[in-house]
This record gives C-alpha cells, sequence and structure tokens, in this order.
C-alpha cells in the first residue's frame, strides 16, 4: 500500500541446479483466496521500501518474483511476509522436485509439498513457476544411478511421462508457467540437434524425449506457458557455444511443431567474470534471436555470487549491485523479456551459501535483501532497472 491504495496483484498481473554451478568457478487442494500485497513484514523485520518490486515491475510490464520453499516460508513469518509484500510471481524451489514429489523409484506420488507451496502463492494473489518437469537432477537419496539409468525404455516411459502427467493435470490452471525441461541443451553433445545425450531420459527414452514432455504438458493443460530453461548464456568461455546451441534446440523443436513458449535464463552471475567477459553487444542479439523467433524470454533464477570482492559488506554489496545493474540494462532493454526472478529473495535463504561457501567464511550476499530482511543495493539497482526500462505488453 501507498498513498492509501492497495492493488491486488492478481488483478493488475492478470490485468484483465544446478548446473549453472560450475559456471561459478569458471488430494485437490482448497480453492485460495486472492489477497492485496502487504505493507511490510511481521513485527517490523523487514523495512518497507516504497511501491513492492513486483508492483514497479508491472508498471513496465514486466512480471517480477522469487522463488521460495515451503522449508522457508512456513517457519519463518517475517520472511513469509516479506515474499508476500515483494514477488507477483512465486517460482517452485523445492517442492516439486523430485525428491519431494516421488522419493524413490517405487513409491507414490507425494503432492502434500506442492499443494502447500501452490495454495500459498495462491492465497497471496501470486502466479506460479512451476519447476521443473523433466531435469537430471533433483532426485534425492531415494534414487541411485542405477535406478536412473538401468531403467527399460518402457519403464523409463511410464516413471517420466505418468509423473508428469500426474503433476500437470492436478495443477492445471494453477501453474502459470512450467519450466519443461531444466538443464537439457550443451554445445557439446554428440546429438546432431543440440540435446544432451549425457542424462538418462536420453539414454533410456531417447532424444524424443523433450519434445513429448512439452507435448504432454500442453495436452494436459493448454493454457500453461511451457519454458525451456537454461544456463550460462552470459560469461565463460562456453558462453558463445552454449548460446548457438539453445538456439538450435529451439529450432528443432519448433520445426516439429513442440509446443515451447518461453526460453528460461537463469542468470546465474558471477562478480569475478562479469566485468571482463560479458559482451553486450552478443547477449542483444542473442536475446534478439529468441524474440524473434516468437518466444518470450524468462530470467528465471537470478542471483550474483561475490567471489573475489573483499569481505566488506560495503564493497561487495556495491560489486554484486553493479553486475545487476549492467546486466538488466542490457536484458531489460529488449522487451521479450517479460518476467523476471530472482533465486531468492534475502540472502536468509539462498543456495549459494551451503553450495560456494566463501573461502574467508563471509556470508554470501547475492539477493536483494540481506539476512535481517533489510534492502540493499542490489534492491537498488533492481528498482531503477524497471524504472529505466522500456515498457512492453504483459506476457499475460
Amino acid at each position: 500500500m501507498r498513498g492509501g491504495r492497495v492493488v491486488s496483484r492478481r488483478s493488475v498481473l492478470v490485468g484483465g541446479g544446478l548446473g549453472a554451478a560450475a559456471l561459478f568457478l569458471g488430494g485437490a487442494p482448497a480453492a485460495a483466496s486472492v489477497l492485496a500485497p502487504r505493507s511490510g513484514a511481521a513485527n517490523g523485520a523487514a523495512a518497507a521500501v516504497g511501491d513492492p518490486l513486483w508492483q514497479q515491475a508491472i508498471a513496465k510490464g514486466i512480471v517480477y518474483g522469487s522463488s521460495t520453499a515451503t522449508w522457508q516460508v512456513d517457519p519463518d513469518p517475517a520472511y513469509s511476509q516479506l515474499f508476500q509484500r515483494e514477488a507477483g510471481i512465486l517460482f517452485t524451489e523445492d517442492d516439486l522436485l523430485w525428491y519431494r514429489l516421488r522419493p524413490t523409484p517405487t513409491s507414490g506420488l507425494d503432492f502434500s509439498f506442492g499443494d502447500r507451496i501452490i495454495g500459498y502463492a495462491e492465497a497471496n494473489g501470486q502466479h506460479v513457476f512451476g519447476a521443473h518437469l523433466v531435469w537430471d537432477e533433483g532426485f534425492g537419496e531415494g534414487w541411485t544411478d542405477d535406478d536412473l539409468w538401468g531403467m527399460t525404455e518402457q519403464r523409463a516411459r511410464e516413471v517420466l511421462f505418468g509423473t508428469v502427467q500426474a503433476e500437470v493435470a492436478r495443477y492445471r490452471g494453477r501453474v502459470k508457467a512450467w519450466s519443461v525441461a531444466n538443464e537439457v541443451t550443451d554445445p557439446m553433445t554428440g546429438d546432431p540437434n543440440g540435446l544432451r545425450d549425457d542424462v538418462p531420459w536420453y539414454a533410456t527414452i531417447g532424444p524424443e524425449y523433450v519434445a513429448e514432455t512439452f507435448q504432454l504438458a500442453h495436452a494436459e493443460d493448454p493454457g500453461a506457458v511451457l519454458v525451456l530453461n537454461e544456463f550460462g548464456f552470459e560469461t565463460g568461455s562456453s558462453a558463445a557455444g552454449r548460446r548457438a546451441a539453445v538456439l538450435q534446440v529451439i529450432d528443432f523443436l519448433l520445426g516439429q511443431g513442440v509446443p515451447v513458449h518461453a526460453l528460461g535464463v537463469q542468470a546465474h552471475l558471477a562478480w569475478r567474470n562479469f566485468a571482463r567477459q560479458f559482451n553486450t553487444n552478443a547477449y542483444r542479439s542473442f536475446l534478439a534471436e529468441v524474440a524473434a523467433r516468437g518466444l518470450t524470454i524468462m530470467i528465471t533464477e537470478m542471483d550474483v555470487l561475490d567471489g573475489g570482492l573483499k569481505a566488506d559488506i560495503t564493497v561487495r554489496d556495491a560489486g554484486v549491485a553493479d553486475v545487476y545493474r549492467r546486466y538488466l540494462d542490457v536484458a531489460l532493454d529488449e522487451p521479450a523479456v517479460k518476467v523476471l526472478m530472482t533465486f531468492g529473495l534475502s540472502d536468509r535463504y539462498t543456495w549459494l551459501q551451503e553450495d560456494f561457501p566463501r573461502r574467508d567464511g563471509a556470508p554470501r550476499r547475492p539477493l536483494p535483501f540481506d539476512a535481517d530482511l533489510q534492502p540493499k543495493p542490489a534492491y537498488d539497482a533492481l528498482s531503477q532497472a524497471f524504472a529505466n526500462a522500456p515498457t512492453r505488453t504483459p506476457p499475460w
């Protein structure tokens, strides 16, 4: 609320991994109500800093949100309140991964976590980005390599497509966009069309598993936006190859009439690499090429690794914010970029702290709000990027 005006997210928005890690180093749920966004967090823990980020973004036709999970918002009311206030779309970080959904090869499907996180988003008036229908990770300890690689084609089809069909059918009309295929392309692949050939589903079913998953998802929910979600386009020696490979895969799938509606760009960025390796002209050209194919572009998992920066918070926060600012100056200049999600909203819950701890022991600070739920320079960079972005037609 600002200036006495309360706006429902849904009324405005409707309007009527992690393979990227390596790049840093080089029952039917009940119907939900729709609530207005909050003006601050519980117990005054988070600062109210003007209009929520989602509202700043939608003014330019951009949907802003973040990933989260039940294990974050359920026990942490202050963080939950901040998430409710700032995000217009919720990326299901953990609750639809297979370690939750199908814990073992022989277990039945467990939708309890998915029901809770999707119900949470609906109660907040937030859209849902469901992740991921097919991925070669996220299985948990209940699965072994023998389980994954040892299935017959028939059994693999039953397991994969049976899970996808049941999942999309259960949440039909409630998930705005699905990450259908996550991290399935590779410039070094032996597949002639750019698909990764080193994953279990390719080995057991064949390359057609990607197209068939898209087709199955579309059949179960024709209204959902179907996304090919990928990483590694920004920096590193393989960036140009990865950009070329994903365009090749897009052309291959569209050429078969496969319903690919959007490209998800993970945008896990690293301060150490960004300044000297980010080619703005090449990146603009890449985004334009995706747009020319008729796809929406979604930045799905943005964060900034602060490696190479001194432990001093002022120095690190300035460096991280600079990467946000420079990246978004390029990315949001492309009108086809219609969704932006950070991978987490607060440093309190960032995968980088567990997977890539700093050698000096200082906590990672990759996100718009710090661990105390206070806005940081990265927040200001996001806010300014939305203010500077050209206006576009919202995605829905």
